[in-house]
């Protein structure tokens, strides 16, 4: 086979090495000719292609760095054609898809230097997926290697790992089978020596586990960072020129002076007076800005001044905290906000709850259906279903701000996913609670935490509406300030500290153990030591919030909602579920329309039937029973329809489709010249089984069945 021509006359450059038992190679030259960078990746049968595209000039007037990361499924990468019958391409991102591109955005983000405002767009695409592990930590690696080629100030590389435990030790790359059977999930992103992100599901977990696992990970990451640095080393990457777009450092000194004696003691007050303080304050600045430079000058460096506002003002939370150790609203180090929660606020709910933490706000709704409501997932690494679904809503309003509305952002999602991952493991199984379960957050304000507000008032309405959980979990946002070598560990973090702070811990878990985490770093990366502590002091805060949960409602409740639909779950013999459905679904269709019920059957006989009202679900019961139960001899059968009348007897319909004979001389004890006499075509008679031939027919008497019932 001849090999691929490169147009530049370029090399095609590879490098390999042994990762976590396997072979992990990188390649630049062969495609993506006109990109900034990129590069294939290949780890087992996995081909990750990773591109990255860098803007030439910074894009003033911004106050962000426009960098985006995607992460695209394809679905020829395992093999699939998906779609509806109309449409078979891929379409708008799955939700795993969003959710994996944050998870690479996120280490990435905070290694380019603060002011850069050149656009930066990042695409990994799986091209093949080995069915043996998740492709997600190769796609961040291809991430992280065409940033480093691209000449970007990309302070990388970056590598990630999904660590599992398995016999008792954490174990990398393993499949989603043993994934889903382990007692942790935990993907760690970094730097040679540090830490720069964690995400992880858990079923109760314990925090010495996770630090065991955050150290396998510091090591097992090196080898797939120095496979990238030599890389960029054998292609001789030459750096991108580039401006950052800081506040002026004259700007920045005027600035300091004039809030100098302004900070401090004088607006480390509890929140919302801090907040109106703070307003005054700013609105005070930009009035002597504008009066000392002139109003045209100042329009024009307004910008500037306000960073360096801002700038000011997180200086001055850390020298707070650094040297006070008080926080800007006064609280301790260790310090929560004041709590405050209810339960069945919305009468028409399933479950309900309101949660307060400080100025952080979360409304909970659950509702319940029946398991025929679930979810399909059809991705390109899975094909299943959802029963547990989390969707977390934070309109413009919840931050003082006007915002037009439209569907959820990848930040909702993300925040939902948490706070759906923190109560999965606590979740009764389908056996034991036979539901379909949608908890929705309505954020009513935010100042920071909201998903673990989420995690918290979610819990509490699943309790509400009555889902019994293993256990209750609540969530705590830890935070931290760096000063030198020396760390300062916040519980319970808001809005200014997250803003001016170091790292953002969210944890979440029950009395036992952890359930979630989720790290990300604004340094350079922390050591593990450091995480240990956030986990241990995160510990005791959840403590602290789940007795406050408890105080409120302290178990699930014992009876659903009179709203919610009631399931009831009987087994069938598999090979009758035809003659439940009925021919194109006539029996089926019938059963439902006339006792208002929901039915839904599976392939092992499982059926489901749903309705508020109990009575309807017994009589979709029983005539289902009255289907699949197999003639019993000896057994009665009252008020059965006479289907036919002939010389010889009657033909009883016994149970739909099984029809049986009362000869004549069994209609009664007298003797009978005519059936007509006794019968009727559409009579209701009472019969006994008295035998079933070896031909299968059945052989009715209701001379014996009223001489039973007459005993």
């Amino acid at each position: 086979m001849s090999g691929t021509i490169n147009p530049f006359g370029n090399d095609i450059i590879k490098v390999e090495t042994e990762w976590c038992g396997r072979t992990l190679s990188l390649e630049v030259g062969r495609v993506g000719f006109r990109t900034s960078a990129s590069v294939i990746v290949r780890y087992g049968e996995t081909v990750v292609l990773g591109t990255a595209m860098v803007g030439n000039k910074p894009i003033s007037g911004m106050d962000y760095f426009p960098l985006s990361i995607d992460y695209e499924e394809k679905m020829y990468a395992a093999g699939k054609i998906s779609g509806s019958r109309f449409i078979k391409r891929e379409g708008r991102p799955s939700d795993d898809a969003i959710l994996i591109g944050r998870l690479i955005d996120r280490p990435i983000r905070p290694l380019f230097p603060k002011g850069y405002r050149q656009e930066v767009q990042g695409v990994a695409s799986v091209l093949s997926m080995d069915p043996a592990f998740r492709p997600d930590m190769v796609a961040m690696v291809a991430m992280s290697t065409a940033l480093m080629l691209s000449g970007a100030p990309f302070d990388g590389p970056v590598a990630g790992l999904r660590i599992g435990i398995k016999d008792g030790k954490p174990t990398a790359f393993m499949s989603a089978e043993e994934l889903d059977e382990s007692i942790l999930d935990l993907v760690v992103a970094g730097k040679a020596g540090a830490i720069m992100m964690v995400e992880a599901g858990a079923n109760e977990a314990t925090e010495a586990q996770v630090v065991e696992a955050l150290r396998f990970a510091e090591e097992a990451l090196l080898p797939a960072i120095k496979l990238q640095e030599e890389l960029v080393k054998k292609v001789g990457v030459t750096p991108r020129e580039y401006e950052l777009l800081l506040p002026d450092e004259d700007i920045q000194k005027t600035v300091d002076e004039w809030v100098d004696g302004k900070l401090g003691e004088n607006i480390r007050k509890p929140y919302p007076e801090r907040n109106d303080l703070l307003s005054s304050l700013r609105a005070d600045f930009h009035e002597a800005f504008k009066e000392k430079l002139g109003e045209e000058e100042y329009r024009e460096l307004r910008q500037e001044h306000d960073e360096a506002f801002t700038h000011a003002l997180h200086k001055d939370v850390r020298k707070g905290i650094v040297q006070d150790s008080k926080r800007p609203d006064g609280r301790e180090l260790d310090e929560i906000r004041p709590l405050s929660s209810e339960i069945g606020l919305l009468p028409r709910a399933h479950g309900s709850s309101l949660f307060t933490r400080g100025m952080t706000q979360a409304m909970n709704i659950v509702t319940l259906a029946p398991l025929s409501y679930v979810q399909l997932v059809d991705t390109m690494e899975k094909e299943g279903e959802r029963r547990y679904l989390h969707h977390y809503n934070a309109p413009g309003y919840t931050v003082g701000e006007v915002k037009r509305l439209g569907s959820p952002g990848r930040r909702e999602i993300g925040h939902g996913y948490l706070a759906e991952r923190a109560l999965s493991a606590v979740l009764p199984s389908e056996a034991e609670f036979p539901y379909t379960i949608r908890s929705v957050t309505e954020i009513m304000s935010q100042n920071g935490s909201t998903s673990m507000a989420a995690t918290c008032s979610s819990c509490m309405a699943l309790m509400d509406a009555g889902v019994p959980l293993k256990a209750p979990v609540s969530g705590i946002a830890m935070g931290l300030m760096m000063d030198g070598d020396t760390p300062y560990v916040l519980s319970d973090i808001a809005d200014a500290e997250d803003f001016a702070g170091d790292m953002d811990f969210k944890v979440t878990g029950t009395s036992k153990g952890i359930t979630a985490l989720q790290m990300d770093m604004k340094v350079h990366g922390l050591p593990v030591d450091v995480l240990a502590e956030a986990l241990e002091k995160g510990r005791v805060g959840r403590a602290k919030i789940l007795e406050h949960m408890l105080s409120v409602i302290d178990a699930p409740k014992g009876e659903l909602s009179p709203f919610a639909p009631r399931v009831e779950s009987i087994s069938i013999n598999p090979d009758k579920i035809r003659e439940v459905i009925g021919k194109g679904g006539e029996t089926i269709q019938k059963i439902t329309a006339e006792t208002g019920t929901e039915i839904d059957i599976k392939d092992d006989g499982t059926v489901m039937i749903a309705s508020p009202d109990k009575a309807k679900i017994n009589a979709a019961v029983q005539w289902i029973q009255s289907i699949t139960e197999d003639p019993e001899v000896g057994k009665i059968y009252v008020d059965r329809p006479v289907v036919s009348v002939m010389d010889f007897g009657a033909f009883v319909q016994i149970m739909p489709g099984k029809d049986g004979l009362v000869h004549i001389s069994e209609l009664s004890e007298d003797r009978v010249e005519k059936t007509s006499d006794v019968v009727k075509e559409g009579d209701k008679v009472t019969v006994k089984l008295v035998a079933i031939d070896d031909r299968g027919r059945l052989q009715l008497s209701m001379k014996a069945a009223a001489r039973e019932l007459n005993k």
